[in-house]
């Protein structure tokens, strides 16, 4: 299973930007969905999370301002960023659970956000 980021660049303060995430190679469904980031130095977090259910999770740095989306049939993740601050600055990664229990990264895409 490969999981590619795409969508990442820079953009200015109080701009937008929408990351995709595409899984190839997955025999079984998409359960859960995470988008993180890691700013050099930093420990990578969570920014936003949809389960099987719908559900979502975000954090109060992000909420309001990203949407996390998939479409479960083409194993798609979608990550829409508005508002966007110079402390988004960061690489952004997708994790995916398949309902084999599995879980999978993507190798990351650079979001630079310019004052």
């Amino acid at each position: 299973v490969q999981l590619v980021e795409s969508g990442g660049g820079l953009v200015q303060y109080g701009g937008s930007l929408k990351l995709t995430c595409t899984a190839s190679g997955l025999t079984s469904g998409v359960l859960d969905v995470g988008w993180y980031r890691q700013a050099p130095g930093t420990e990578r977090e969570l920014v936003a999370f949809v389960n099987s259910a719908g559900n979502t999770y975000y954090p109060d740095s992000v909420k309001g301002r990203f949407t996390i989306s998939v479409e479960r049939f083409a194993d798609i993740s979608y990550l829409t960023m508005n508002d966007l601050k110079p402390e988004d600055t960061a690489v952004y990664y997708c994790k995916l659970v398949s309902s084999g229990g599995n879980s999978y990264w993507g190798q990351g895409t650079q979001v630079t956000v310019s004052s």
